[in-house]
């Protein structure tokens, strides 16, 4: 029987629809963990507050799809960089923008503020990372030597230098004060996407996208130890505040590392999906994840997760008995020497500023127009940016987030187990949990006349269909709760061999389009697909060739556009998506080519190729025009299919 008192270790707090559009790119503020930014293909930055619904405040100003994002230790500043390489500075107290910052020439994909000092690093997809003093509007200095788009940016808790992560394999730790490279770590096999130091001593941690976390010594310029065997991409890393363990950020889970020896502590099993950034507030880590246009914030109470001076529970690395590890602050590694006041300026920028505040110019005047504030939510905005008291800032740093109880046994949970996505769904109903706005099942008064949603989610804690009531034999009377073994058994394997058909004919089925595709090409295998009359095969395929907008051509939009119009009117979920994306794809290749083909004048002469590819846009235009009063009666739909479905509304708007 489950103890009402005990509460769970992980779980989610909240969802929210964060952008019109796609979001792009999410933070939390490392000050309070309270504090949330996020920035999407609208071209805006908006801030939250965790566990609050309303957005408190819109930043305008950016033209292109915002990149990354940055808040600086006092949750005053942040920074967004965007697609076009323009970076845009916000005084969040004043609601202002603050600077633009001109300079890189391609996608913004890494900011870190100065720990102490008025300055941003940014790395760009045009391999180049710039330090920019952000109350004089100029870059100070540029540090070129990645190959590759610099992936992640942090400076070290004395200021004095910055790494950088990139997807050439390699890390690198530039001095600010020489303005030069110190020293390049190699030994990733794959792109490296998080880096981050340690808080106390002379030691960086990276994880990358071949799966491992590499920690390096910043004295002797050499690895420490590498974790290797986990089964995903690295996402994000977090040192503890004191430093006794690193914290990591995996598909669907949190692993808690030491790394002398190499270990794993823990694993914390966190439905977050492709988690995008850590904090830790009030003995809780704060993680949050996008998709589409929707964010979601996960809580671990960090009080029940074993750290490396505790004795470990989980994965354990060896065989030998642990080892208490050295405390923080040792004479293991040495320690970072601070400035004595958090506000002393940093004595390596090679640059005289003459005022503290710059003077305003015509050009920051069009920078100020143009870029807007928009408060939306007056309230939360003074009661958080504009407190009566300055040494409080709000929402109250002091006090936890409540953790719920931990769920009945027979009840899935929520938020502590993972899902098994992958990238290509399968039309089996994967055994996920449903999000907190969907409403809870209750296995104590579900009725047995419960009927099947209209549209099966993804993300559920049963099969569609399926009743856990069928797999018991009934209770004569309420006092007979004891069965027996042979009868539980004989129930659990009704209907498995009706399921091992199902799976063995979709086994075959793949099989089958597999084999098309490795002896022809991806129209065979797509025309064996649907030949085959199965939409969970189509789907997976789909799923493929959506990663690689190569491979389509005019004549598989001919092919698949009619299996499109059943997956946007399917029940499942799943579906939706995929019909959805592919059709978006399709929109923005191929409609342009479409409608202007359709619209030229008739060529003279016979041209055989130029019929044949006249047919297909007829056909596809015709095909697209049925698909496009299926979006226009499914885009009055909320959440985030609702706005999946009034993207590809605009984008079909030239068929009207």
């Amino acid at each position: 029987m489950a103890v009402a008192v005990t509460t769970k270790t992980a779980w989610k707090l909240q969802e929210i629809m964060a952008h019109s559009s796609n979001v792009s790119s999410v933070v939390l503020g490392k000050g309070s963990g309270r504090m949330l930014a996020t920035g999407g293909d609208d071209c805006r930055v908006n801030i939250w507050s965790v566990s609050k619904p309303n957005c408190i405040m819109s930043l305008t100003g950016h033209t292109t799809p915002i990149e990354s994002l940055q808040v600086n230790p006092n949750e005053k500043l942040i920074v967004a960089g965007s697609r076009s390489g323009s970076i845009r500075v916000w005084d969040l107290e004043a609601a202002k923008v603050l600077r633009t910052l001109p300079g890189h020439k391609a996608n913004i994909c890494s900011l870190h503020f100065h720990p102490f000092g008025s300055f941003v690093a940014s790395g760009s997809l045009d391999t180049n990372i710039k330090l920019w003093d952000v109350r004089r509007k100029g870059c100070i200095f540029t540090f070129k030597g990645h190959t590759e788009a610099v992936r992640c940016l942090r400076f070290s808790p004395d200021g004095k230098w910055v790494a950088s992560a990139a997807d050439d394999h390699t890390v690198k730790l530039w001095d600010l004060t020489a303005g030069k490279l110190m020293f390049e770590f190699t030994g990733h096999t794959g792109p490296v996407n998080v880096v981050e130091f340690h808080p106390n001593e002379y030691l960086l941690a990276s994880g990358s996208s071949d799966r491992t976390v590499r920690f390096w010594d910043l004295e002797k310029f050499q690895v420490v130890s590498c974790i290797e065997e986990e089964a995903t991409p690295v996402r994000c890393v977090l040192f503890n505040p004191d430093g006794c363990c690193l914290y990591s950020g995996f598909q669907d889970s949190l692993r808690v590392y030491g790394w002398e020896p190499e270990r794993c502590f823990d694993v914390v099993l966190v439905n977050w999906g492709k988690v995008a950034d850590l904090s830790i507030s009030n003995n809780q880590l704060i993680g949050v994840s996008f998709a589409q246009s929707t964010v979601s914030s996960f809580v671990v109470d960090l009080s029940r997760v074993p750290k490396s001076d505790s004795v470990p529970q989980g994965l354990i690395r060896d065989d030998q008995p642990l080892v208490p590890p050295t405390p923080t602050g040792s004479s293991l590694r040495r320690i970072y020497d601070r400035p004595s006041t958090s506000c002393s300026k940093p004595q390596r920028v090679k640059h005289n500023s003459e005022s503290e505040r710059h003077s305003p110019s015509s050009e920051d005047d069009r920078d100020e127009k143009e870029s807007k504030a928009e408060i939306q939510n007056q309230e939360d905005y003074k009661e958080i940016f504009q407190p009566k008291n300055a040494i409080c800032r709000t929402p109250p740093r002091n006090e936890p987030f409540p953790a719920p109880p931990e769920d009945e046994p027979g009840t899935a949970k929520e938020a502590v187990k993972p899902s098994q996505a992958v990238d290509v769904q399968t039309s089996l109903p994967k055994q996920e949990l449903p999000d907190p706005v969907q409403r809870p099942m209750n296995a104590s008064s579900t009725s047995l006349s419960r009927t099947e949603p209209s549209v099966i989610p993804a993300a559920r804690n049963e099969p569609i269909g399926l009743k856990a009531s069928d797999f018991l034999p009934a209770v004569k009377n309420q006092s007979q709760t004891e069965l027996v073994d042979e009868e539980a058994m004989s129930q659990i394997r009704k209907g498995h061999e009706t399921m091992c058909v199902v799976l063995t004919s979709r086994h075959k089925n793949l099989d089958a389009v597999r084999a098309v595709w490795s002896t022809s090409d991806i129209k065979n295998s797509l025309d064996s697909a649907v030949a085959i009359n199965d939409l969970s095969v189509v789907v997976d395929l789909l799923n493929i060739v959506n990663q690689k907008a190569s491979l389509w051509k005019l004549d598989l939009c001919t092919i698949v556009l009619p299996q499109i119009e059943k997956l946007l009117q399917s029940k499942y979920e799943s579906y939706v998506q995929t019909g959805c994306t592919s059709l978006k794809l399709i929109l923005q290749r191929f409609l342009p080519l479409i409608t202007d083909i359709l619209a030229a004048p008739p060529s003279v002469g016979v041209d055989i190729s130029r019929e044949e590819r006249l047919h297909k846009c007829k056909l596809c235009y015709k095909q697209l025009k049925n698909i496009s009063n299926v979006v226009k009666n499914k885009s009055g739909l909320s959440g985030r299919h609702g706005s999946a479905f009034r993207e590809l509304l605009l984008l079909m708007a030239v068929l009207d």
